[in-house]
């Protein structure tokens, strides 16, 4: 899909009252405008957004049955019953078992902790899982990332003798097992004020509860927020409110704490030697902890963070990473034999959703094959494979479209579904493949808007070149941690032209120029634009164009410097849709 075809749009204003109230000599109209639009109205509120405290984290027991949680905790330690910390086999149901387990394993040495297989047992509480508790006497399972929706599973263990604590963070169903505790911010009648917190940040409450009600220093729970940081990162949550306290101080623990041995090991296979982003958590450490899962057991995940020491964990670390070098080996070789599909299918070629199956692919790639299809196809996707005897694949959308409730149109097709607005899982009967991919381009067909066909850039804010100084590059900055509901600002400048644009990367598919701007020639920037050689002739032309961007440090051979990441570029000045509370319209400026 060229980057031409994306539409640009404006954020809504903001009111220009709350602009005036928060500029000031060190900071600009731009700058109080992006604050603004991440909901900061005072200068109070900017300095709480510049100065994060774990003191603005919320009391945990203001979280619906958390006092029955930390109660029934304190009674298996005092009873010496065997507890077991069981979690979901991705990044954020390991990360959660890992922090448990750490702060319980003080307390008890009669405690085990249990990831299903992704293939044998599939996603959330699993009667196998619950079998192997009560072979090892096991009276209190404390379930992580999972289980909010396993009403016959809780019933099942409750026959055996086993009580549960429920800690999800998935939207709960019209009934809730009959656990012990059910912690979820999104159940209807928890009063807990932040909605959004990771499967890990739940557990992290929990066990910030059972810390405040022993008299254990909250100190001492510090160092655990790096993996809270890291769930919260790969499970894409909203970086705002107590998450964004959360990741801060977790990047924190990761760049000037004492790393734990396991995340040590993968940084040093990774060659990272730069302080750590949430990309570097979503794009780094992320697919590595999760290939475990992915190809033999999540398990492994869960034994290198909490290996005990560097050999130990330098040797779990290499196996996961030649996991992970095995996941982009069939994701690109999935992905490739997915992509020739659309030569050779006619249904394919005129369809407005995409999907794909074949028996022999790898299950645990999937969902990150369909990922690779929307960047080239931009089309709500799913991808199929054989597992057990059954149709196994996972669904991505595009941006606005709703593939959850897509698929739940096709309900009568499935055997199971789940998930949300962009992302879930599904299982059929091989027959009903054809029928299914029918119904699916259906429905698609019937709810996907004509604008929804086309990728969309968000423009934080229309600046020139010349506004990018230091004061202004140190205020985005210290907006970090970036992410969903507080993503990096995305700037446009229009009427500028290229300096010495090159291709670079092996098959040039890369952009590096320098950035210039005839009303203020003494300003130029370099910029780089991956994925975007198919520009160069535009570029190269002298012409004035417009351009989206991310302002960005370069970190390269120990040197540190500015440079624009390019989103996108147009020819002449772009055209941008601008959003309004009151109506949208078109709205172009004079170049």
């Amino acid at each position: 899909m060229s980057a031409q075809t994306k539409r640009w749009r404006l954020k809504a204003p903001v009111d220009p009252a709350i602009v005036e109230q928060l500029t000031h000599d060190r900071c600009s109209a731009a700058l109080a405008t992006l604050l603004a639009q991440r909901g900061v109205r005072s200068p109070e509120d900017a300095r709480a957004f510049y100065r994060p405290s774990l003191h603005h984290l919320h009391d945990p027991f203001l979280m619906k049955d958390m006092d029955r949680a930390v109660e029934r905790i304190g009674q298996a330690l005092g009873d010496k019953e065997p507890i077991m910390v069981y979690g979901d086999y991705d990044v954020d149901g390991t990360t959660s078992v890992a922090l448990v387990y750490s702060v319980l394993s003080r307390f008890t040495g009669d405690l085990m902790h249990y990831v299903p297989d992704r293939y044998s047992e599939g996603y959330g509480v699993s009667t196998l899982g619950i079998d192997r508790a009560a072979e090892r006497g096991v009276k209190l399972i404390i379930a992580l990332d999972c289980g909010v929706k396993a009403v016959d599973k809780v019933a099942y263990a409750k026959e055996k003798g086993i009580d549960f604590i429920i800690c999800d963070h998935h939207l709960p169903g019209e009934q809730l097992p009959d656990a012990v505790a059910v912690l979820d911010p999104k159940r209807a009648d928890c009063p807990y004020p932040y909605k959004e917190l990771s499967g890990c940040g739940i557990g992290f409450k929990l066990m910030q509860a059972f810390a405040q009600h022993n008299d254990i220093a909250f100190k001492d729970l510090e160092e655990l927020l790096d993996l809270v940081a890291i769930s919260i990162g790969c499970d894409i949550v909203p970086l705002d409110g107590e998450n964004r306290t959360l990741a801060h101080f977790g990047l924190r623990q990761l760049n000037n704490g004492k790393k734990r041995h396991g995340i040590q090991a993968l940084l040093d296979l990774s060659n990272i030697r730069k302080p750590l982003t949430v990309m570097d958590l979503v794009f780094v450490l992320g697919p590595r902890i999760n290939a475990a899962g992915r190809i033999e057991h999540g398990q492994q995940a869960v034994e290198l963070l909490l290996a005990k020491t560097g050999e130990e964990a330098a040797n779990i670390a290499k196996r996961v990473d030649s996991n992970n070098a095995t996941r982009q080996g069939l994701d690109k070789a999935i992905t490739s034999e997915a992509l020739g599909m659309f030569e050779t299918d006619a249904f394919l070629k005129d369809s407005w959703s995409s999907v794909v199956f074949n028996p022999k692919w790898h299950k645990g790639v999937v969902g990150i094959v369909a990922s690779r299809l929307i960047e080239q196809h931009y089309r709500p996707t799913i991808v199929l494979t054989e597992s057990n005897g059954k149709v196994a694949g996972s669904a991505r959308s595009v941006k606005g479209f709703n593939v959850y409730e897509a698929i739940a149109s096709c309900a009568e097709l499935l055997e199971q579904y789940g998930g949300h607005m962009y992302a879930a899982g599904l299982t059929m009967p091989p027959e009903n493949v054809p029928a299914f991919r029918k119904q699916f381009e259906a429905v698609v067909r019937e709810t996907l808007t004509p604008e929804l066909r086309v990728p969309e850039e968000e423009v934080d804010l229309e600046i020139s070149l010349a506004d990018i100084r230091s004061p202004f590059v140190h205020g985005i900055e210290a907006m970090a941690p970036f992410g969903p509901a507080n993503m990096k600002p995305v700037f446009l400048t229009r009427g500028v032209v290229a300096r010495d644009p090159r291709t670079i990367g092996n098959a040039g598919d890369h952009l590096k120029f320098r950035v210039a701007d005839p009303r203020h020639p003494k300003v130029e920037l370099e910029a780089i634009a991956f994925r975007q050689g198919d520009k160069l002739e535009l570029l190269r032309t002298g012409e004035p164009f417009s351009l989206l961007y991310c302002i960005e440090e370069n970190h390269f051979n120990g040197q540190i410097t500015l440079q624009l990441n390019v989103k996108d570029i147009k020819a002449g000045v772009a055209v941008v849709r601008e959003k309004n509370t009151s109506a949208e319209r078109e709205t172009a400026s004079a170049q």
